[in-house]
This record gives C-alpha cells, structure tokens and sequence, in this order.
C-alpha cells in the first residue's frame, strides 16, 4: 500500500447499514451546522437516497433543521411542499395517487419520483402533522428549468391578488410564449436578432417585489404564497438569462444555474427567520462540492452552490458532505428523453478516489475531512492527490466513461465529509417509459446532471 493508502485506511469510520438504528448517529457531529449540503455520485443511485434521508431525519429531530432544498425545480417541490405541510393548494404525492399537479413529471422522472423519495415525502407528513404551521418541515426546489410552469404559476398567483397586474403579467410574458414549450431554442432566437423579452420579465419581478404590502395581508399562508409567487417570478427571470446563456458559454450557464440555486437558498432562509432557518439541500456532488477544487473552478472557472455557500454563509456555518460508490447498478439513461435503464456501473478506474476508497476493503464508511477532525500526515497527503473523481448524472455512458463521467478534484478541500458504499444499487423508479419533453436537451451537459 502506498502512504496515502494506508492513513485514508486507519481514518475512515465504517458505517453499519442504512437500515441500521444508529447509522444516522455518526452524522451528528455535523448537525450545527446552519447548512449541510448532501451531495450524490449519481443521481439513479438508491444508497444515497437512502442515506441521505436518514441524516436528514435525524437532523431534523435532533439538531433542528426545518427546510429540505432540492435539486429541483420550484413548483414541482412546491407541490409535495403543500402536501407535507398540509398548505392549502393543489396538493401531490410523488407517487401521483392525490389529486392535482403531478409533479416531476418531465425527463428524468426518476430523479425525484422513486420510491425512496415516496417514503421520505410520508415520514415528513407524518412528522409535520403535530406542529403548528410556522415549525413544520418545508420541502423546497432550487433549481430553473420550470419557465412555462412557473410563468403560469406567477400569473395565477398575481390574479387572486390583483388581476389588473395579473393582465398585465400575461401580457409581457406572452413575449416568450412562442418558446416555453422548447426555452433553449428561445437563446437561440435572441441571437439571431429576434425580440429580448428580458425588459417584461424584469417588470413583472419588480411588481411584485414593490408591492409586496399590498399582497401580504394575513399571516403565514399569505407569506408562503407570496414568497413562492416571487421565487417562480426569479425563476423565469434567471431562466430567460440561463437560456440565453447556454449559446455564449457552457461556463456561464453553468455559473447561472448555480448562482440561481444559491439565491434561491438564500431567499428561503430569509423568509424562514431564526430559528427555523437550518436547511439541508440535496443535490449532486457536482454541485455541493466546492467547485474551486475540482475542474469545474480549476480549468474552467466555474462556480457551483457548494462553494457559494461556503462564500457566503461562512465556512463555519457549512457543511459539504458527499458520496461514492465504486460498482453495482445505477437508474440512468443513454441519452436525453431516452427511457431509463438499469445499468450496471463499472468499476472505479486505479487513479481515482473510489478505487482508495474501494482499496480499504471496508464496504461502507463515513471520512471525516475537516480541520482539526482530519489526520495531519492524511491531509498532507491528500493534498499531493490530485485523483479523478466520478460523475454521474442522468445520463450514463459507460462505453466513453473517462471522458463522460471522470473530473479532477483535491476530495479533502471538496467536501467536509465522504461518505462511501462499496456496492450500490439502482433507485426503484415509479415508472421507467419517459415522457417526451422537448426541454434543454443539452442543458446539463456534460455529465447529465
């Protein structure tokens, strides 16, 4: 064994089962934190499911955290939002069986709509029933890939509370009507010269933001639905920019998305004030992860969510834990709006940080990679490594896996913790024939994520 080897070896913590009473324990050293960001290796993986509903469980009924934030979009999340705290509204399940807006319903369905979320989604209801609406647990989406449905949400929101403005709103967003059913073509269309609706999405935003008194008038349900009027409203202004984005830069698009997700994090703590402002967000490690030590900051000067909040919130205040596997199956797809399959995962290439992990022989455990936690000879150590680490997203190709799936990155400034499961399988989708969806074909290139 080499150096590196064998210090990795004597400072991982092993794991018992998911299922096991306990495992969520060995989190707790991370629960004072004010934001934990769980990342995944893929996104068709049920270990990491698994495991990251547990710690979220656990923190929510031992260390106080009262929002999940997910890589999501906002009026899909907001629909399971209304049914696990009970808001008034058209109400979902992930399974689609409660009545009104069926949500995650476009590619990559099984992202959200597993069985694994199912029951993560009834344990939150179940919890939030005996609380008072202003302490129960908020189940939030981060992402921008909603235009159409969130333009509709921001009109229907505006109608109830001023249909003048309202009218108004239908108006200057029926600039961009002839490209919600394909937002990527709209980029393109801007261009090549055609009309910039940037100046009518502004307009409505600032509407909303300059009468934000008027709109709020009774109490906490008026707050949410506000506040989610405005978070669909910021959703279409930054997916007007993402779009357009996406034919100047990858980089900047990127760079967008992200900064999107964050500014929406940030929203939600401020609309939920001390002390019900801890949050957990579930996203890729591509995301969570700090970009600055990876190639998405090193080469090609990226930013992700995972490094804004350490910015922001302060590295004190943060923690970044993400997940690994080496082999076993994984739910994913070959291309864009393909049906997903269950594929079988190869396994971990000798210069990367799964096959040190895989290496130790140990089929689950947690490492630790804070200052003052970690090793000093290991930090040392790791910070010679400069190992390809894995990506999986969506989308799965495992014939040109080094180039498709494999990014440099230093894992001990990367993350706060590693969490590993030696074998893994695929989520159990609710439904594997996919719908069709015109949407973003290219938008989470390159790795599907």
């Amino acid at each position: 064994m080499t150096d590196l080897q064998e210090l990795f070896n004597r400072a991982i913590e092993p794991l018992p089962a998911i299922e096991d009473r306990s495992f969520s324990s060995y989190f707790d050293d991370y629960g004072d934190r004010q934001i934990v960001l769980l990342g995944d290796g893929s996104h068709g993986t049920s270990e990491f499911y698994r495991a990251r509903a547990e710690i979220t469980k656990r923190f929510i009924e031992k260390h106080g955290f009262t929002m999940i934030a997910v890589e999501a979009d906002w009026p899909d999340a907001e629909a399971i939002d209304r049914y696990v705290r009970m808001r008034p509204g058209p109400k979902a399940q992930i399974g689609g069986t409660a009545k009104g807006f069926e949500p995650f319903n476009r590619f990559p369905t099984w992202m959200w709509r597993n069985r694994e979320m199912q029951e993560l989604v009834e344990w939150m209801r179940n919890w939030n029933s005996d609380l008072p609406p202003e302490r129960r647990v908020g189940f939030y989406g981060l992402d921008l890939y909603s235009m159409g449905t969130s333009i509709r949400a921001v009109i229907e929101y505006l109608d109830r509370v001023n249909p003048e403005t309202g009218k108004e709103a239908r108006k200057r967003y029926g600039c961009l009507d002839p490209w919600v059913e394909d937002p990527t073509s709209y980029g393109l269309a801007v261009l090549q010269g055609m009309e910039d609706c940037e100046a009518d999405v502004m307009q409505i935003l600032r509407n909303l933001l300059e009468n934000r008194l008027e709109y709020v008038t009774e109490g906490v349900r008026d707050h949410d639905e506000y506040h989610s009027g405005k978070q669909n409203a910021y959703l279409v202004r930054d997916a007007e920019k993402y779009y357009k984005a996406m034919y100047w830069s990858y980089a900047s698009s990127w760079t967008l998305r992200d900064t999107h997700m964050f500014e929406s994090l940030n929203r939600l703590m401020q609309h939920r004030p001390p002390p019900a402002h801890k949050a957990i967000v579930w996203a890729h490690n591509s995301h969570v992860g700090d970009a600055r030590y990876t190639s998405m900051g090193m080469r090609r000067s990226e930013l992700n969510i995972g490094q804004v909040c350490r910015e922001k919130f302060g590295r004190e205040n943060v923690a970044i834990l993400g997940c690994g596997t080496h082999t076993g199956t994984v739910a994913a797809a070959h291309e864009w709006d393909e049906d997903m399959q269950i594929m079988d995962v190869r396994p971990s290439r000798d210069d990367s940080w799964e096959m040190i992990a895989h290496n130790s022989g140990i089929p689950s455990f947690l490492l630790d990679l804070r200052r003052g936690y970690i090793d000093t000879a290991l930090y040392t150590a790791l910070a010679r490594e400069r190992r390809l680490q894995r990506f999986i997203g969506v989308i799965y190709r495992p014939e040109t896996e080094r180039a498709s799936h494999y990014s440099q990155a230093l894992l001990h400034q990367q993350f706060d913790g590693y969490v590993w499961f030696d074998r893994t399988e695929a989520v159990m989708p609710l439904e594997v024939i996919q719908p069709k969806t015109a949407l973003g074909k290219e938008e989470t290139y390159p790795f599907g994520l």
